[in-house]
Protein backbone atom coordinates (compact mmCIF):
# COMPACT_ATOMS: atom_id res chain seq x y z
CA UNK A 1 0.00 0.00 0.00
CA UNK A 2 3.00 2.17 0.68
CA UNK A 3 4.06 1.39 -3.19
CA UNK A 4 0.83 2.74 -4.21
CA UNK A 5 0.67 5.84 -2.59
CA UNK A 6 4.80 6.70 -3.02
CA UNK A 7 5.40 5.32 -5.84
CA UNK A 8 2.17 5.32 -8.03
CA UNK A 9 0.46 7.91 -6.78
CA UNK A 10 -2.91 6.59 -6.90
CA UNK A 11 -5.62 8.06 -5.35
CA UNK A 12 -6.86 7.44 -2.10
CA UNK A 13 -10.27 5.93 -3.45
CA UNK A 14 -8.52 3.51 -5.87
CA UNK A 15 -5.90 2.87 -3.19
CA UNK A 16 -8.56 2.11 -0.14
CA UNK A 17 -10.19 -0.09 -2.98
CA UNK A 18 -7.38 -2.13 -4.06
CA UNK A 19 -6.87 -2.78 -0.10
CA UNK A 20 -10.04 -3.76 0.21
CA UNK A 21 -9.90 -6.54 -2.49
CA UNK A 22 -6.18 -7.07 -1.40
CA UNK A 23 -7.87 -8.19 2.03
CA UNK A 24 -10.57 -10.81 0.54
CA UNK A 25 -7.05 -12.48 -1.54
CA UNK A 26 -5.26 -12.59 1.96
CA UNK A 27 -8.14 -13.64 3.61
CA UNK A 28 -8.57 -17.13 1.15
CA UNK A 29 -5.40 -17.57 0.99
CA UNK A 30 -4.78 -17.94 5.22
CA UNK A 31 -7.54 -19.91 4.97
CA UNK A 32 -5.62 -22.24 2.66
CA UNK A 33 -2.54 -21.80 4.92
CA UNK A 34 -1.00 -20.15 1.70
CA UNK A 35 2.38 -17.62 2.05
CA UNK A 36 2.46 -15.09 -1.02
CA UNK A 37 5.12 -17.28 -2.94
CA UNK A 38 2.83 -20.58 -2.77
CA UNK A 39 0.38 -19.29 -4.25
CA UNK A 40 -0.01 -20.86 -7.98
CA UNK A 41 -2.51 -20.12 -11.28
CA UNK A 42 -4.70 -22.83 -9.96
CA UNK A 43 -5.46 -20.93 -6.70
CA UNK A 44 -5.83 -18.03 -8.24
CA UNK A 45 -8.60 -19.47 -10.69
CA UNK A 46 -10.09 -21.24 -7.16
CA UNK A 47 -10.47 -17.57 -5.67
CA UNK A 48 -11.59 -16.20 -8.55
CA UNK A 49 -14.44 -18.61 -8.77
CA UNK A 50 -15.39 -17.88 -5.50
CA UNK A 51 -15.62 -14.00 -6.31
CA UNK A 52 -17.83 -15.23 -8.97
CA UNK A 53 -19.82 -17.41 -6.67
CA UNK A 54 -20.35 -14.33 -4.08
CA UNK A 55 -22.52 -12.44 -7.41
CA UNK A 56 -20.06 -9.85 -7.36
CA UNK A 57 -20.19 -7.59 -10.69
CA UNK A 58 -17.82 -8.19 -13.78
CA UNK A 59 -16.65 -4.93 -13.01
CA UNK A 60 -15.86 -5.63 -9.20
CA UNK A 61 -13.92 -9.12 -10.47
CA UNK A 62 -12.22 -7.08 -13.04
CA UNK A 63 -10.89 -5.03 -10.26
CA UNK A 64 -10.39 -7.84 -7.87
CA UNK A 65 -7.62 -9.12 -10.33
CA UNK A 66 -6.10 -6.22 -11.50
CA UNK A 67 -5.36 -5.76 -7.41
CA UNK A 68 -4.06 -9.27 -7.51
CA UNK A 69 -2.02 -8.65 -10.77
CA UNK A 70 0.04 -5.11 -9.31
CA UNK A 71 0.31 -7.19 -5.97
CA UNK A 72 2.05 -10.23 -7.69
CA UNK A 73 4.14 -7.78 -9.59
CA UNK A 74 5.77 -5.75 -6.36
CA UNK A 75 6.42 -8.89 -4.74
CA UNK A 76 8.29 -9.74 -8.58
CA UNK A 77 10.12 -6.49 -8.06
CA UNK A 78 11.22 -6.98 -4.87
CA UNK A 79 12.32 -10.50 -5.55
CA UNK A 80 9.96 -12.33 -3.31
CA UNK A 81 8.46 -14.23 -6.03
CA UNK A 82 9.98 -15.68 -9.36
CA UNK A 83 6.57 -15.38 -11.21
CA UNK A 84 3.47 -14.58 -10.84
CA UNK A 85 0.75 -16.49 -10.40
CA UNK A 86 -2.26 -14.25 -11.79
CA UNK A 87 -0.38 -13.18 -15.07
CA UNK A 88 -1.91 -15.37 -17.70
CA UNK A 89 -5.47 -14.93 -16.25
CA UNK A 90 -8.20 -13.73 -18.29
CA UNK A 91 -10.05 -11.04 -17.13
CA UNK A 92 -13.71 -10.89 -17.02
CA UNK A 93 -15.08 -8.48 -19.87
CA UNK A 94 -17.33 -5.96 -17.98
CA UNK A 95 -19.74 -5.09 -20.65
CA UNK A 96 -19.63 -1.26 -20.39
CA UNK A 97 -23.18 0.79 -19.81
CA UNK A 98 -23.54 3.57 -21.79
CA UNK A 99 -23.95 6.60 -19.19
CA UNK A 100 -27.25 8.87 -18.74
CA UNK A 101 -26.40 12.13 -20.32
CA UNK A 102 -28.69 15.67 -20.66
CA UNK A 103 -29.29 17.39 -23.85
CA UNK A 104 -27.99 21.15 -23.85
CA UNK A 105 -32.00 22.30 -22.80
CA UNK A 106 -32.09 19.92 -19.79
CA UNK A 107 -29.28 21.57 -18.60
CA UNK A 108 -30.51 25.08 -19.25
CA UNK A 109 -33.99 24.14 -17.54
CA UNK A 110 -32.21 22.98 -13.98
CA UNK A 111 -29.20 25.81 -14.17
CA UNK A 112 -32.12 28.65 -15.03
CA UNK A 113 -34.46 26.98 -12.35
CA UNK A 114 -32.00 27.38 -9.46
CA UNK A 115 -33.14 30.47 -7.27
CA UNK A 116 -30.54 32.86 -7.42
CA UNK A 117 -31.65 35.06 -4.90
CA UNK A 118 -31.24 32.41 -2.27
CA UNK A 119 -28.12 32.83 -0.50
CA UNK A 120 -26.23 29.51 -2.24
CA UNK A 121 -28.15 30.61 -5.62
CA UNK A 122 -25.29 31.72 -8.11
CA UNK A 123 -23.17 28.86 -6.18
CA UNK A 124 -25.29 26.22 -7.40
CA UNK A 125 -25.51 27.85 -10.94
CA UNK A 126 -21.68 28.30 -11.19
CA UNK A 127 -21.10 24.32 -9.53
CA UNK A 128 -23.61 22.82 -12.31
CA UNK A 129 -21.81 25.31 -14.87
CA UNK A 130 -18.06 24.36 -14.04
CA UNK A 131 -19.08 20.44 -13.80
CA UNK A 132 -21.04 20.87 -17.12
CA UNK A 133 -18.05 23.69 -18.88
CA UNK A 134 -15.33 22.00 -17.68
CA UNK A 135 -15.93 18.40 -17.51
CA UNK A 136 -14.54 18.10 -14.08
CA UNK A 137 -15.30 14.95 -11.54
CA UNK A 138 -16.92 15.89 -8.52
CA UNK A 139 -13.66 15.63 -6.35
CA UNK A 140 -11.88 18.07 -8.95
CA UNK A 141 -14.39 20.61 -8.29
CA UNK A 142 -14.78 20.74 -4.21
CA UNK A 143 -10.85 20.98 -4.49
CA UNK A 144 -10.88 23.29 -7.09
CA UNK A 145 -8.79 26.25 -5.98
CA UNK A 146 -9.34 30.26 -6.42
CA UNK A 147 -5.75 30.23 -7.33
CA UNK A 148 -6.15 27.84 -10.38
CA UNK A 149 -8.71 30.01 -12.01
CA UNK A 150 -7.67 31.95 -14.87
CA UNK A 151 -10.63 33.68 -16.48
CA UNK A 152 -8.59 36.21 -18.60
CA UNK A 153 -6.63 33.33 -20.07
CA UNK A 154 -10.20 30.94 -20.47
CA UNK A 155 -8.10 28.20 -18.73
CA UNK A 156 -8.37 26.37 -15.52
CA UNK A 157 -6.01 24.26 -13.47
CA UNK A 158 -7.38 20.98 -12.50
CA UNK A 159 -5.64 18.37 -10.03
CA UNK A 160 -7.14 14.92 -10.76
CA UNK A 161 -6.35 11.55 -10.15
CA UNK A 162 -3.17 10.71 -9.25
CA UNK A 163 -2.29 14.45 -8.54
CA UNK A 164 -1.96 14.75 -12.28
CA UNK A 165 -2.40 18.50 -13.07
CA UNK A 166 -4.15 19.00 -16.27
CA UNK A 167 -5.30 22.63 -18.11
CA UNK A 168 -8.70 22.65 -19.32
CA UNK A 169 -10.09 25.53 -21.34
CA UNK A 170 -12.82 27.78 -19.53
CA UNK A 171 -16.63 28.48 -21.17
CA UNK A 172 -17.61 32.17 -21.07
CA UNK A 173 -20.97 30.82 -18.88
CA UNK A 174 -19.02 29.27 -16.48
CA UNK A 175 -17.18 32.53 -16.45
CA UNK A 176 -20.14 34.45 -15.95
CA UNK A 177 -21.50 32.56 -13.35
CA UNK A 178 -18.37 32.39 -11.16
CA UNK A 179 -18.39 36.26 -11.29
CA UNK A 180 -21.63 36.85 -9.98
CA UNK A 181 -20.74 33.70 -6.94
CA UNK A 182 -17.48 35.79 -5.94
CA UNK A 183 -18.86 38.62 -4.09
CA UNK A 184 -21.16 36.30 -2.24
CA UNK A 185 -17.90 34.31 -1.09
CA UNK A 186 -16.08 37.61 -0.42
CA UNK A 187 -18.90 37.88 2.48
CA UNK A 188 -18.24 34.81 3.90
CA UNK A 189 -15.90 34.03 6.98
CA UNK A 190 -13.79 31.69 5.77
CA UNK A 191 -12.14 28.65 7.91
CA UNK A 192 -8.56 28.47 8.19
CA UNK A 193 -7.19 26.46 5.18
CA UNK A 194 -9.90 27.31 2.82
CA UNK A 195 -8.72 30.65 1.96
CA UNK A 196 -7.71 29.20 -1.58
CA UNK A 197 -11.22 27.01 -1.69
CA UNK A 198 -13.25 28.12 -4.93
CA UNK A 199 -16.56 26.68 -4.12
CA UNK A 200 -17.26 27.02 0.07
CA UNK A 201 -19.95 26.09 1.97
CA UNK A 202 -22.61 28.76 4.20
CA UNK A 203 -20.03 28.70 7.09
CA UNK A 204 -16.80 28.87 4.53
CA UNK A 205 -15.92 25.44 4.67
CA UNK A 206 -15.17 22.87 2.17
CA UNK A 207 -17.57 21.31 0.50
CA UNK A 208 -18.02 17.34 0.50
CA UNK A 209 -19.16 14.98 -2.68
CA UNK A 210 -22.13 14.41 -0.82
CA UNK A 211 -23.53 18.14 -0.63
CA UNK A 212 -22.72 18.48 -4.05
CA UNK A 213 -24.83 15.59 -4.68
CA UNK A 214 -28.05 16.55 -2.72
CA UNK A 215 -27.94 19.99 -4.75
CA UNK A 216 -27.58 18.37 -8.00
CA UNK A 217 -30.46 15.83 -7.31
CA UNK A 218 -32.62 18.90 -5.91
CA UNK A 219 -31.84 21.09 -9.23
CA UNK A 220 -32.82 18.61 -11.20
CA UNK A 221 -36.40 17.49 -9.20
CA UNK A 222 -36.81 21.32 -9.06
CA UNK A 223 -36.53 21.28 -13.03
CA UNK A 224 -38.62 18.73 -13.18
CA UNK A 225 -36.61 16.42 -15.39
CA UNK A 226 -37.40 12.38 -14.81
CA UNK A 227 -33.83 11.16 -15.09
CA UNK A 228 -30.91 9.08 -13.03
CA UNK A 229 -28.52 12.48 -12.50
CA UNK A 230 -25.37 12.94 -10.59
CA UNK A 231 -22.65 15.44 -10.40
CA UNK A 232 -20.86 13.00 -12.81
CA UNK A 233 -24.05 13.40 -15.47
CA UNK A 234 -22.57 16.45 -16.74
CA UNK A 235 -19.30 15.26 -16.92
CA UNK A 236 -20.87 12.93 -19.57
CA UNK A 237 -22.76 15.07 -21.08
CA UNK A 238 -19.83 17.33 -21.62
CA UNK A 239 -17.85 14.76 -23.57
CA UNK A 240 -21.15 13.85 -25.02
CA UNK A 241 -21.92 17.34 -26.67
CA UNK A 242 -18.07 18.04 -27.63
CA UNK A 243 -17.73 14.83 -29.90
CA UNK A 244 -21.40 15.23 -31.47
CA UNK A 245 -20.15 18.70 -32.20
CA UNK A 246 -16.86 17.47 -33.80
CA UNK A 247 -14.12 17.57 -31.38
CA UNK A 248 -11.18 15.41 -31.72
CA UNK A 249 -11.56 12.79 -29.61
CA UNK A 250 -7.26 13.14 -28.36
CA UNK A 251 -8.50 16.65 -27.14
CA UNK A 252 -11.41 15.58 -25.05
CA UNK A 253 -9.15 13.08 -23.39
CA UNK A 254 -6.94 15.79 -22.57
CA UNK A 255 -9.51 17.78 -21.07
CA UNK A 256 -10.90 14.86 -19.41
CA UNK A 257 -7.99 14.01 -17.89
CA UNK A 258 -8.22 9.96 -19.13
CA UNK A 259 -5.15 8.53 -18.53
CA UNK A 260 -6.20 5.99 -22.31
CA UNK A 261 -8.38 7.31 -25.12
CA UNK A 262 -9.86 3.81 -24.77
CA UNK A 263 -12.08 5.38 -21.75
CA UNK A 264 -12.86 8.28 -23.89
CA UNK A 265 -14.46 6.10 -26.42
CA UNK A 266 -16.97 5.34 -25.17
CA UNK A 267 -18.36 8.83 -25.88
CA UNK A 268 -18.09 7.45 -29.74
CA UNK A 269 -20.59 4.63 -28.46
CA UNK A 270 -22.82 7.88 -27.53
CA UNK A 271 -22.51 9.60 -30.92
CA UNK A 272 -23.25 6.81 -32.78
CA UNK A 273 -26.41 5.90 -30.95
CA UNK A 274 -27.27 9.49 -31.55
CA UNK A 275 -26.72 8.87 -35.40
CA UNK A 276 -29.19 6.22 -35.12
CA UNK A 277 -31.50 8.08 -33.62
CA UNK A 278 -31.42 10.44 -35.85
CA UNK A 279 -31.48 7.61 -38.89
CA UNK A 280 -35.14 7.54 -37.57
CA UNK A 281 -36.25 10.58 -39.29
CA UNK A 282 -35.04 9.48 -42.80
CA UNK A 283 -38.24 8.72 -44.97
CA UNK A 284 -37.18 5.49 -46.02
CA UNK A 285 -36.51 4.56 -42.01
CA UNK A 286 -40.06 6.20 -41.15
CA UNK A 287 -41.78 3.52 -43.71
Amino acid sequence: MTYLILEKSLSQATIAAYGDDLKKLKATMEARSLAPADVTQEDMESFLSEIYDRGLSAVSQARILSGARGFFKYLQMENRIKSSPAELLESPNPRRKLPEILSPEEIDEIIEGIDASLAEGHRNRAIIETLYGCGLRVSELVALQLSCWFPNDGFIKVTGKGNKERLVPLGSAAIRAVNLYLPQRDRLKIKKGCEDILFLNRRGGHLSREMILIMVKQAVAAAGIIKTVSPHTFRHSFATHLIEGGADLRAVQEMLGHESVTTTEIYTHLDREHLREIMTLHPRDRR
